[in-house]
């Protein structure tokens, strides 16, 4: 799709007035409540939706079926972000009151990374096409290690900072205690970061570590850097109300990973087909239509499946405390 410089800009300047609007509203501090939580989300969904109708109507089927299918792809991995970043809540014992901003704050240094991932992705794969094989091989052993990972039932229930934030911590020096919304504060005469900063750069760069199978992901459903850049943009936009929405309910989406290693090992097959049709080996691709068809069946089946055997999985606890209770 032929994606003039205006249309970038007006753009990212549209997407910096939702992001502006979002920040405005929840300037104050306060516990989201599930209906602020679900209205919001609801937002950024319609807005995803008449994003892709638009590109409907200006730019045919063919991208906005790219766009939905990346921006589906996109929000279902990065739900399992939302694992990681309640560890993160919980290590920093950040309160409740000022979790909206955190994320707020660590999800647009994540998109502003993510940016500069798919500009790099997009100029390599413009250069050297055999870059599909190395993509599309990523995925497929991603897709492996979720499984192997879901099948050893084993929940990591902590998490380490990485180097970059140890460094930065080392070099400035962190408050002990929270100062409000501040980031920065002067203690015995030294300007130090206050831990809701060292939290947002946690949120933020953690995201690459994500990053490197959801970019590859994606760009395994579009070469196009316009749909890739702006399905990220709205599957992360979303993600800070998808938090207090679905926050309590991650532990019953026991089959996640094996969903998510499903959908990636997919696209990895459908970037090694693409990879061989460009070298010249008449091999069958894979249509859009189909990719959607396939990732949304998946999301599907993976939830129907996972909340089924968390009931059962609660209806056998129950059963085995009232067998416990009538021994005693």
């Amino acid at each position: 799709m032929d994606v003039s410089m205006t249309l970038w800009v007006l753009t990212i300047v549209g997407l910096c007035v939702l992001i502006g609007a979002d920040f405005f509203i929840g300037r104050k501090p306060h516990d989201v409540s599930i209906k602020e939580a679900g209205i919001w989300t609801i937002v950024w969904i319609v807005l995803a939706a008449l994003f892709g109708i638009g590109l409907w109507i200006w730019g045919g089927a063919t991208p906005a079926g790219e766009f939905f299918a990346g921006y589906i792809t996109e929000k279902s991995l990065s739900v399992d972000n939302l694992f990681v970043f309640v560890l993160i809540m919980a290590k920093f014992a950040v309160p409740t009151q000022y979790q909206q901003r955190v994320l707020l704050i660590g999800v647009l240094i994540a998109l502003v990374l993510r940016a500069i991932f798919i500009a790099a992705g997009a100029a390599i794969i413009t250069n050297f096409s055999w870059v599909f094989y190395i993509f599309g091989a990523f995925l497929i052993y991603t897709a492996w290690k979720l499984i192997q990972e879901a099948r050893a039932d084993e929940e990591d229930e902590d998490w380490d900072e990485n180097r970059l934030l140890k460094a930065a911590e080392k070099r400035f020096g962190v408050a002990s205690e929270y100062h409000g919304t501040k980031l920065w504060i002067v203690e015995n005469g030294k300007k130090i970061m206050t831990p809701m900063l060292v939290v947002m750069l946690a949120i933020g760069t953690t995201d690459i570590l994500f990053a490197l199978d959801s970019i590859p992901a994606i760009f395994g459903l579009t070469q196009d850097p316009y749909i890739v850049f702006t399905a990220n943009a709205f599957a992360l936009m979303g993600l800070r109300q998808l938090y207090f929405l679905i926050g309590g309910l991650l532990k019953k989406l026991v089959h996640l990973s094996y969903g998510l290693s499903v959908i990636l090992g997919f696209i990895g097959i459908k970037l090694v087909l693409h990879a061989l049709h460009e070298s010249g080996v008449n091999v069958p691709e894979i249509s859009i239509p189909v990719s959607l068809g396939v990732i949304c069946a998946v999301l599907v089946i993976t939830t129907i499946t996972s909340l089924i055997a968390s009931k059962k999985k609660a209806r056998e606890e129950a059963e085995a405390a009232e067998h416990q209770g009538v021994d005693l």
